[in-house]
């Protein structure tokens, strides 16, 4: 058999294997393709977060996470560490009428068998052997500014509760207004649950009372029973062991809650304030707020260790002495009490506006329009040239005059002017901030349009017709009026009344966003010591540095010390009372000058009334408490830094409320109070329980003198007369003269259509305007002009002496209701 017999195949032609593309010549496609699934070598990376760790330099960053959490826990609080760490403020704030503050702090203390004095309201403090922390009870009663002035210094804050009593108004306001300011640690607490039957309700009871605390501060996990000693030795473990968090505005400067107050025999004399320094450094430079009695300065800082038995022998050696160790004495860059800058520093200025309205135009024929006065380029309105005329020509023959043939020397002549006794005085400029709006670019007039057949007659003043017609008019509009929220600013005129005389302060712009505004305008109606106030051009940078100064230097946090005051005024001992807590925080530098302060604020939606502008308002911020008259604008940000005014607001909105106080540096949070009087609706008990109303809450923003708030005042009108874009407009000005003065203000309806007066009709304030487009007969004209409100200037409020004023006048209300006062 023969061999294998071999096959005969031709290679295939269809089989061709190509040769690769090199590496570098690889399509983009192509290495996605390859390098699917695999790890890249991120070494090369230098980013942390593209930086691929490996385990031991991963483990190096947990470590080194953990030392520096742990060190920012050992300076928090280190301040109440060691024998003379400063003690623990826990403020105990009962909220239900039955509630027992006293009581309470006593049921803490017995958990620790800790035997002490605890009175009805005031300052306890007590050591803490088991943990080796000192705590001072800020025991309160139902008094809102004590409950305020105890919660923005404490670290603690204990809501005591009560199983059968409601929390009631005052208690609402209180937890609102607390919570508002900035709240540390919160701590709540049931008295009286071992009084509830039967027992197993004590449970419910617990879990309703959580379910009412958590409404307000969510983070609340746990409601503390009192009749427990178990739950207070736990509580009284979370005292002495937890961090508090801290108010950051408050960290932020130095302070201290007063133990002590010694009053000087004299005037002359300083007042001494004993207490323990928290926060920064205290510095003798810098002024104090101490409570609402106002801003003094520090004559020195000197120690004041309390007394222990194992340095009793070293206190003798010091008292032998009789010299105390001072700590701290100011310089000669110690802050001043002057709220406004020297007169001397703006004379300069006054002498360049003086010359600015010097060279101003003397006479004007329209109002002001951005930064111009249109129609007064031309020299027809001024005082023409006096003519030299012949003795004895009368002024009926001085207008026939025209050449010059007469005698040379000019015996013969004397001089006439056409205008008589002309006043070159110039009238009232239109001044103040004016911002205008335009909701359209002006447009230019188009050619005529109006039928050349019909011919205007000028109505008759007397005519009753027209009269009518007006009244029913201003009756149709009384309506439209009455809703602020649709049209807040339409205002009427009356008839006999100058619009460009009730105007003159006003002025108008093509765009209230963008247009210029013309500064030099305000300067003759500016206040007095407008320009002497606080300027802060950066303040991100003023801040910082500020902030940064209050870092380094003064008396370290934890130090007990006594704080010299000077020129205290002694009216304050009588209206100091031991029992309500009392403050002293240190002012960053330039806090007590004045500025154009701005806040934004939020009305309380349960407010029941839009609040208007202007209106008196108790403003606490940070340590301090103002009354105030705030104008409230938009708060917007705009191109011209020009916001609308707005007169009203209403609850639930947010605006800018802007006047003139002491600067504050940071966003401070504040509360906005009003006085309830005997009269509201809410009756006389009520309004004795709740002297004051929370209106809403705001933050504190950057200062700032070049906003401008400009109040908008809107002229309407109504077509008389529709010919396709021309139309004939009446009951806007009431004579020719207010027509021409506001002749370049654009012209606007309400249904989006704008225009421009073209020219005027007769003497009874009729116009002719052009429009871009036909209008609807029901529609109205407007035109809008603005002007420039200053903010009002703040005053101190203190709560201790108005308060007490304001009760004893509702004291002889009600005794004269009774026959008791007959005035």
């Amino acid at each position: 058999m023969p061999s294998s017999l071999s096959s005969h195949s031709h290679r295939s032609t269809t089989k061709v294997s190509h040769k690769p593309f090199k590496s570098r010549k690889t399509t983009k496609g192509a290495l996605k393709e390859i390098s699917k699934g695999k790890v890249s070598d991120l070494s090369h990376r230098r980013t942390p977060h593209q930086h691929l760790m490996s385990k031991f330099e991963r483990r190096n960053q947990a470590r080194q996470k953990q030392q520096t959490k742990h060190k920012e826990h050992l300076r928090e609080t280190n301040v109440f560490a060691g024998r003379d760490g400063a003690p623990r403020i826990v403020a105990v704030v009962p909220l239900c009428e039955g509630g027992d503050a006293a009581a309470a702090v006593q049921l803490l203390s017995d958990s620790l068998d800790i035997d002490m004095e605890i009175p009805e309201a005031g300052l306890v403090r007590t050591d803490i052997d088991r943990f080796k922390q000192k705590i001072q009870y800020v025991v309160l009663k139902r008094d809102l500014i004590a409950c305020l002035d105890a919660g923005r210094i404490a670290d603690f804050v204990i809501f005591v509760l009560s199983p059968d009593q409601e929390v009631d108004a005052l208690g609402e306001l209180i937890i609102r207004s607390v919570e508002s300011q900035g709240l540390s640690t919160l701590l709540t607490v049931v008295q009286g649950l071992d009084k509830v039957e039967p027992p197993k309700r004590r449970t419910q009871v617990l879990s309703s009372l959580k379910s009412w605390i958590t409404h307000f501060h969510p983070d609340q996990e746990k409601v503390h029973n009192l009749d427990s000693r178990q739950e207070c030795a736990n509580l009284m473990r979370s005292l002495c062991t937890a961090t508090p968090k801290g108010v950051r505005w408050r960290e932020e400067r130095s302070w201290m809650l007063v133990d002590e107050v010694q009053w000087p025999e004299n005037e002359q004399g300083n007042v001494v304030l004993t207490g323990v320094v928290r926060g920064k450094g205290l510095k003798a430079d810098r002024l104090v707020q101490v409570g609402d009695w106002g801003d003094f300065q520090i004559e020195k800082i000197t120690a004041a260790p309390l007394a222990s038995k194992k340095r009793k022998v070293e206190e003798m050696a010091v008292d032998e002495s009789g010299d105390e160790k001072v700590l701290d004495t100011p310089t000669a860059e110690q802050d001043d009490l002057a709220e406004l800058a020297p007169e001397e520093i703006m004379m300069e200025d006054d002498l360049d506006m003086d010359g600015a309205m010097s060279v101003a135009t003397t006479d004007k024929r329209g109002v002001l329009l951005d930064d111009h006065h249109y129609f007064s380029d031309d020299q027809t309105h001024m005082p023409a040239t006096p003519k030299r005329l012949p003795k004895g020509t009368s002024a009926y023959q001085a207008a026939w005059f025209l050449g010059d043939n007469f005698s040379d020397s000019g015996s013969d002549l004397e001089d006439y002017d056409e205008q008589g006794d002309v006043s070159m005085d110039a009238p009232a400029l239109p001044q103040d901030g004016i911002e205008g709006f335009a909701p359209r670019e002006p447009t230019e007039a188009a050619p005529t349009e109006y039928p050349q057949s019909e011919m205007f007659l000028d109505p008759k003043p007397d005519d009753e017709a027209e009269a009518e017609q007006l009244a029913a008019f201003r009756a149709r509009k009384g309506d439209e009026a009455e809703e602020d929220r649709e049209f807040p600013d339409e205002i009427e005129l009356h008839p006999q009344v100058l619009a460009r005389e009730r105007l003159a302060r006003f002025r108008g712009l093509k765009s209230l966003r963008t247009s210029h505004w013309e500064e030099a305008e305000d300067r003759a109606h500016e206040p007095e010591d407008w320009r002497r106030m606080l300027q802060v051009p950066d303040y991100k940078s003023a801040r910082s540095q500020v902030t940064r100064e209050a870092l380094v230097g003064g008396v370290p946090a934890g130090t007990r010390v006594h704080v010299h005051l000077r020129n205290v005024p002694t009216s304050f001992r009588s209206l100091y009372n031991f029992s309500r807590p009392l403050n002293l925080f240190s002012l960053l530098r330039h806090e007590h000058k004045r500025a154009v302060l701005n806040f934004n604020i939020t009305l309380a939606s349960d407010y029941p009334l839009p609040v208007k502008s202007k209106e008196e308002i108790i403003m606490q911020c940070g340590p301090r408490r103002f009354v105030i008259n705030p104008l409230f604008s938009d708060g917007a940000n705009t191109q011209n830094d020009v916001h609308k005014f707005d007169r009203f607001l209403y609850p639930g909105r947010s605006a800018i409320a802007t006047f003139v106080a002491p600067l504050i540096w940071g966003s401070v949070p504040a509360l906005f109070f009003k006085r309830n009087v005997p009269d509201d609706d809410m009756g006389g008990e009520e309004s004795a329980k709740l002297p004051l109303t929370l209106m809403g809450t705001g933050t504190s923003l950057a200062p700032s003198s070049s906003r401008v708030i400009a109040k908008r005042i809107i002229l309407t009108g109504h077509p008389y007369k529709i010919h396709k874009k021309l139309v004939t407009i009446r009951y806007m000005f009431f004579n020719r003269e207010d027509v021409e003065w506001f002749k370049a203000l654009q012209l606007w309806t309400k249904r989006g259509r704008s225009g421009f007066i073209k020219e005027s009709l007769g003497t009874h304030g009729y116009f002719k305007a052009t429009f871009d487009g036909k209008i609807n007969p029901q529609d109205s004209v407007g035109v809008s002009l603005y002007k420039r409100m200053w903010p009002r200037n703040a005053r101190t409020w203190n709560s201790a002496a108005e308060m007490g004023s304001e009760a004893k006048d509702v004291a002889m209300e009600v005794d004269e209701e009774t026959g008791g006062i007959a005035l």
